[in-house]
This record gives C-alpha cells, sequence and structure tokens, in this order.
C-alpha cells in the first residue's frame, strides 16, 4: 500500500488506528462492495490537512460523499475520541507529555465583524 499515490499514514500507523475503526460485517446483499477503511481515513485526513473542500478529494480515495459518510459514521461511534484517549495515555506513559505546559481543551467565541469584547453589547464576568 506505500506506493499508492495519496497514502498519508505509513503501514505503522495505521496499524495503530485500526483497532479504533469498528468492524462492519459484510452481508451477501448485492451491490458495491464497502470502500476500504484505510482509504476512507485517509481520504478523511487529506481533506483535514488541505483544508480542501468535500468534492476536491484526489480521485485515488474513495468518493467525496463516501469519505464524508464514514467521517459522520465513526464520530456518531465515537472513534477519534477513543482514538485521541489512547493516544494521549500512550504519550503520556512513554514520559513525552509534560502536563504543566499543555492544554488539552478550551473553547472558542469568535467575535462577530470584529467586535471588542468590552464594548456595549459584550460584558466581561465579574
Amino acid at each position: 500500500m506505500a506506493g499508492r499515490r495519496g497514502v498519508l499514514l505509513t503501514d505503522e500507523q495505521w496499524e495503530m488506528v485500526r483497532p479504533f475503526i469498528p468492524e462492519v460485517p459484510t452481508t451477501r446483499r448485492c451491490g458495491r462492495p464497502r470502500a476500504d477503511d484505510r482509504a476512507c481515513f485517509e481520504g478523511i485526513l487529506w481533506v483535514l490537512r488541505s483544508g480542501a473542500r468535500w468534492k476536491d478529494l484526489p480521485d485515488w480515495y474513495p468518493s467525496p460523499s463516501t469519505c464524508w459518510r464514514r467521517l459522520a459514521e465513526w464520530e456518531e461511534a465515537g472513534v477519534f475520541v477513543d482514538m485521541w484517549h489512547a493516544f494521549i495515555d500512550e504519550l503520556d506513559e512513554q514520559g513525552r507529555i509534560n502536563w504543566d505546559e499543555i492544554f488539552m481543551d478550551g473553547s472558542f467565541a469568535p467575535a462577530k465583524k470584529g467586535a471588542i469584547p468590552n464594548s456595549s453589547r459584550y460584558s466581561w464576568p465579574k
């Protein structure tokens, strides 16, 4: 698989990710076979990394709609949260996280049209 265009994960990285991807039982019904999970995952990574639109996904990945549906399916199943927790735990066990200098969560509140937080429409908590 390493020779295919558009590969974003090494085999070693995929082996770390694969256990988190839920297995979907194959059916004997007619129709198109399910797209490869690794190819869909890499298509998702390509869109996230490039910031491009789904419809700009290169042809060597599954269709944009397939990758988007797989993203929604995995998000609903909690795949990415589980993966994130496991990778953070592994990095912590390796001593690669300095907990005194890290933020794991945060919030973001955009200012509409460049509004200044101390204007009359906004007030700071006291």
